[in-house]
């Protein structure tokens, strides 16, 4: 699968080897193109590599997963390229809330949660109906989106205007919704359905009534899924094998520095990899990394309009974060956690604090991976996630240092900012919901922005890209085609929104867009499985499809194979 140093010709390159970049990479493949992909961390995966400590693995990024259920279009994606692609699991148990007021949950039976708040409420019983109904009418329309996961950039004039018309049917729900944002526009949303006070409490931290809604209606319609055995990161490790299976190349530790032009039209990439240049030619590239990267560093400043590249300099982006991984000696059900992600909060600070970097006020994201699934640590023990939301630039960058050449150092301050931010969030979880917690912990690691970004390269360390909103979208932000013929935008700067369906979906788009140009007899087939809904074993190996083997199977994980050898298994790199 890795080469010692990329070099030849092939029909496309992908920069980047994250979710998004290797399903374009395995949709190509089983078109019969010959792919590359360059990756510049030691692994392919993105924020989905995660890592491993002492025999424990953890994940980097996941909290839950969405459309990745039998219906949904990650998994008819996945199917297409090959059925033994990693089955993600429903979730049962979805989200508690937790604060000195608040402790509620919601399960894959949103009512029983209904029905609990008209039990402490009954004066509030119709707007609590209301309430849910609306949620329920959101999660149908995401469960009815399969149909719009083709990129109008693959559709002719009448498919454009048709998807126009699912897209507005798709977005009705959400209209009067969208305007209520920020401490004021949450309290006067909420006050259409109830004004109790306890029940705001209940949506004290969410800064979006939307955010109020949506989590109910995908649990109506069971759309909460954990990653499959063996964590999130298992569906890099599929796709890497499909590409490899395929013919294709994958070379990680290589740093892309330029995009080569000729007459103004893409015919490769050059870079490094670990200090020896490489050059690989192709008539066209689908960069899969960050947009400021491509645009700002790979590219001459006269390839892109100076305009764009302000514009994107000011894009709303989706935060960082600090993320604590822990692992324990005991399982996490021990200390009282269950498979749902439990979010601890205050309800005496306010709103926007609950989003912030302090550590004392910001709402926990709390899950126990290893309950989900036991071969993520050892026989007796366990694994515990702890993530708030943070900004690179906070702290003052996290107290890093800077270079002769500008470049960020991480030293001895760091290292004890950090330290000091995740031993406030275990010190709160330990005394609000798990006593004891620290007397159990063997391995702690911290990932702050800084982290993210130099596993990454995205811009700010940002978890997810550009977000959805009025702000991106009248701005172009989104685009799949970038100024540069043959080269084209894939992952989350291609379509707005976060997360592993919208990096499968830019995924597959790019790789269509390039099916569609070339008029490849594959394009048809996926446009029609796409669209048409038919069943994937009529196309499998449709017209235009080389065949795959199906043959993948996954590694045990560190546990598993440290219980196979009976030793300490090897430990991973630190951050």
């Amino acid at each position: 699968m890795r080469h010692p140093i990329p070099s030849g010709e092939y029909d496309v390159v992908v920069i980047g080897a994250g979710i998004s970049g290797l399903t374009s990479a395995a949709v190509l493949a089983r078109a019969g193109l010959k792919v590359c992909v360059l990756e510049m961390d030691a692994r392919p995966g993105g924020y989905l590599a995660g890592f491993q400590r002492r025999g424990f693995r953890f994940d980097s990024a996941i909290h839950w997963l969405n459309q990745c259920g039998p219906r949904g279009y990650v998994t008819r994606v996945f199917d297409l390229i090959g059925r033994d692609h990693p089955v993600a699991r429903p979730q049962r148990r979805i989200r508690r809330w937790k604060s000195p007021s608040v402790d509620l949950l919601l399960t894959d039976r949103p009512d029983d949660l209904k029905d609990e708040l008209i039990r402490r409420f009954p004066h509030e019983r119709a707007g609590l109906e209301r309430f849910f109904r609306d949620a329920w009418k959101l999660g149908r329309s995401f469960d009815r989106s399969s149909g719009l996961i083709r990129a109008q950039e693959t559709m002719g004039p009448l498919e454009r205007v048709l998807h126009l018309v699912r897209r507005l049917r798709f977005a009705l729900p959400f209209i009067k919704h969208l305007g209520h944002q920020g401490d004021a526009g949450v309290r006067k949303g909420l006050d259409r359905y109830f004004k109790d006070p306890g029940l705001h409490k209940l949506f004290s931290s969410e800064q979006e009534l939307l955010a109020c809604l949506v989590p109910i209606g995908w649990a109506y319609f069971g759309d909460y899924q954990s990653p499959p055995k063996g964590g999130s990161q298992v569906f890099p490790e599929w796709l890497a094998h499909v590409v490899a299976r395929l013919d294709g190349a994958i070379h990680c530790r290589c740093r892309v520095t330029r995009i080569l032009l000729e007459g103004g039209r893409c015919v490769g990439v050059q870079g490094e990899q670990r200090g020896t240049p490489f050059t690989v030619r192709a008539p066209r590239v689908i960069a899969a990394c960050d947009v400021e990267a491509l645009y700002e560093r790979m590219l001459p400043p006269e390839a892109v309009p100076a305009k764009l590249k302000a514009k994107l300099r000011d894009a709303v982006l989706y935060s960082s974060s600090v993320t604590v991984s822990l692992g324990l000696d005991v399982p996490a059900e021990q200390l009282g956690f269950e498979e749902e992600l439990i979010y601890l909060h205050r309800d005496d600070v306010p709103r926007e604090a609950h989003g912030g970097t302090d550590p004392a006020r910001s709402g926990i994201s709390i899950l126990a991976p290893s309950l989900r699934d036991k071969s993520l640590a050892p026989p007796g023990m366990g694994t515990l996630t702890l993530y708030i939301p943070a900004l690179f630039g906070d702290h003052d960058t996290w107290a890093t240092g800077r270079d002769a050449a500008g470049g960020i150092v991480r030293g001895e301050a760091y290292e004890q900012l950090k330290q000091r931010v995740a031993d406030a969030l275990i010190d709160r979880v330990e005394r609000e919901l798990a006593p004891g917690l620290r007397d159990h912990i063997v391995q702690c690691d911290v990932a702050t922005p800084i982290t993210h970004w130099r596993y990454t390269g995205n811009r700010s360390g940002s978890m997810m890209g550009a977000k959805p909103g009025k702000e991106n979208f009248k701005a172009g932000i989104a685009h799949y085609r970038t100024p540069v013929d043959g080269l084209l935008l894939g992952g989350h700067w291609a379509d707005l929104g976060g997360g592993v369906p919208i990096a499968v979906k830019s995924g597959v788009n790019t790789a269509l867009i390039i099916l569609k140009d070339t008029r490849h007899a594959a394009f048809r087939t996926w446009r029609d499985y796409l669209d048409k809904g038919l069943a994937v074993g009529r196309v499998r190996n449709g017209p235009g499809l080389v065949p795959y083997a199906e043959d993948w199977v996954p590694a045990p994980t560190p546990a598993e194979k440290r219980a196979l050898r009976g030793v300490n298994g090897a430990e991973g790199e630190e951050d």
